[in-house]
């Protein structure tokens, strides 16, 4: 197959990699062209994914309309607030895939979405589980699921395309459950880093991953999805990666809030994205309209957007009224 990678951070380049080392032709366009020259020129993606060679069949350039209409597939490895921006220049697209784990600010629209709704005439799925995209590069034995409205033969070929002795892919009907899952746990994430920065212990940071978990598949199934979804790759497994890796950037964002960091002071100037940041502030307001009960969610949108310390955010959810211990 001809993919078409949209996007060339470390994850859109990981993938680029993949693709190449398991035999199809991978073009990869980075948003500026400046930064398409010296991929071509370096050979290597020194901003965003350093020490990992591109090979030979990952093929750069900044012209996407010349490489748009010969591709088979279009992946878009774009943070969730750049994704509207980014389709606009794939129209005509026969096959949109989603690296994208985020909801869309002020719509509070899923990924695939987002896409379909420019995209009329496309097939839309969405890629996730737990990987990094250092791992995928390196060829590190990883698994990931493929989710579209529907299982098809067009999807067990994607599925297959994609795969490789490196990289096993599923597929999943539940395109939703997928995508809710990519999204929540990144807000989870950032409550594990502040447990990690608060330097609390493996009781609590065992605690808080159970019970993020239950509330992942309360907010889902709320929202649409299917609860066995949060049991797979797309939901706990991308949960225990994300909250424990330290390649991490929601993570890493949690500790060093956790330490004593502001969220303002930490975003300003990065270079990459922190897709919880926004993305727990979509989900409040989800959460909030639907009157659906998320204390975890709850809490670390305080510490994120009103200032809450850390450890009295927690100290509201270990005081919270007893309950049996449920899903």
């Amino acid at each position: 197959m001809n993919f078409v990678v949209v996007g060339a951070g470390a994850w859109g380049t990981a993938f680029a990699v993949h693709l190449a080392r398991t035999g199809h032709r991978a073009v990869l366009v980075p948003r500026r062209p400046e930064h398409a020259i010296a991929l071509g020129a370096a050979r290597e993606n020194v901003e965003y994914l350093p020490g990992v060679a591109l090979p030979s069949g990952v093929e750069v350039t900044p012209d996407l309309r010349a490489v748009l209409p010969a591709a088979d597939v279009v992946l878009l490895a774009c943070p969730a607030q750049a994704l509207r921006e980014t389709v606009a220049r794939v129209q005509g697209a026969r096959v949109a895939v989603s690296l994208a784990k985020g909801l869309e600010a002020g719509s509070h629209l899923r990924p695939s979405q987002v896409i379909a709704g420019m995209l009329a005439d496309a097939r839309v799925c969405s890629l996730s589980g737990p990987t990094n995209a250092l791992g995928v590069a390196r060829g590190d034995p990883s698994a990931m699921v493929l989710a579209a409205d529907r299982a098809d033969g067009a999807l067990e070929a994607l599925q297959a395309a994609i795969s490789g002795p490196t990289l096993r892919v599923y597929t999943s009907e539940d395109l939703a459950g997928v995508e809710y899952g990519g999204c929540l746990k990144n807000i989870y994430a950032i409550a594990a880093g502040c447990c990690d920065g608060l330097r609390l212990g493996d009781n609590t940071k065992a605690a808080l991953l159970t019970r993020a978990l239950a509330e992942m598949v309360r907010v889902g199934t709320a929202l649409g999805a299917r609860a066995d979804t949060f049991y797979g790759l797309g939901g706990f497994g991308d949960l225990v990666a994300t909250c424990y890796g330290d390649w991490s950037r929601n993570h890493e964002f949690g500790r060093q809030i956790g330490e004593g960091r502001a969220a303002a002071e930490l975003l300003v100037r990065r270079r990459t994205v922190v897709e919880g940041y926004r993305t727990t502030e979509s989900f409040a307001g989800l959460c909030m309209e639907r009157g659906i009960d998320a204390p975890i969610l709850r809490e670390t949108y305080a510490i994120l957007f009103q200032g809450k310390q850390p450890a009295a955010a927690l100290a509201a959810l270990m005081t919270r009224e007893l309950k049996r211990e449920s899903r």
